[in-house]
């Protein structure tokens, strides 16, 4: 996908970095970002040369959510099926780390949860103060939050809508990664780089097994998870993973 003013994409090796890059406008997300967002995520996901994608926002926030003055002008950031910017209701297949710095509020901090990783720097604050202006986190928050963090603790940031550090997060359970300031994004593309060095397939079939886990009972997890891991044993990958031990060398994944 072709750059653009409001996003941009930039790949190096097997890892896409999307910057949302509306800094005048804190990266809140109009209709077009939203897309251009979404299409960058498809990018993602169509190609066998990508393993891993970071996202991340322009200047000194993450996301602000919504564009406000694009929702008065009957503009919405949501995609049918999708949610908000096509990931907080249908997240890649492929991990997603969020790099964040400055504000991650309401849609903006709906999109971090919707990652896999969050990486954030002690500057970082996050919040879903829908409640403060009469509405609902319905982006994902509310579904996500109660899994992060115990539900006594979802239950006060949601209700006071008030935000919360990002050193509180992380010790909420709800940041995995802190990092000085500034250093977000380089260090969710180390941890971005050292994921897509391994199996794409298998990377991709652990995080369904974890993401998809919660839904189910021990019984039938074990029969799913055999569903998923049994044939990525005969793939050219497991082969391939086996032999380079063995040979002492790196492996040369071919995602088949």
């Amino acid at each position: 996908m072709p750059n653009s003013d409001s996003v941009r994409t930039e790949v190096k090796d097997r890892v896409m970095v999307i910057t949302i890059n509306r800094p005048q406008a804190k990266n809140a997300l109009d209709r077009s970002a939203a897309l251009r967002v979404a299409a960058a995520v498809d990018e993602l996901e169509a190609s066998s040369n990508l393993s891993v994608g970071v996202l991340t926002g322009a200047g000194e926030t993450f996301c602000a959510g919504m564009d406000l003055k694009a929702f008065l002008k009957g503009e919405s950031p949501s995609i049918p099926g999708r949610g908000f910017a096509g990931i907080t209701e249908q997240p890649p297949t492929k991990p997603l780390i969020a790099a964040v710095e400055g504000w991650a509020l309401a849609g903006g901090c709906e999109l971090a949860m919707a990652a896999d990783i969050i990486v954030a720097s002690t500057s970082a604050k996050f919040g879903l103060p829908e409640v403060k202006r009469g509405l609902v986190a319905a982006a994902g928050g509310l579904l996500r939050l109660p899994k992060a963090t115990s539900y006594s603790r979802a239950m006060l940031l949601a209700l006071t809508g008030e935000p919360i550090t990002a050193t509180d997060a992380e010790r909420y359970g709800i940041v995995t990664v802190l990092t000085d300031p500034g250093h977000a994004l380089p260090q969710a593309c180390d941890i971005a780089a050292r994921i897509a060095a391994n199996g794409p397939l298998a990377v991709q079939a652990t995080k369904k097994i974890i993401a998809t886990q919660s839904n189910w009972t021990d019984t039938p997890a074990f029969d799913w998870q055999r569903s998923i891991t049994e044939p990525l044993k005969q793939s050219a990958d497991a082969q391939e993973g086996a032999k380079a031990f063995a040979e002492k060398r790196p492996p040369r994944w071919v995602g088949k």
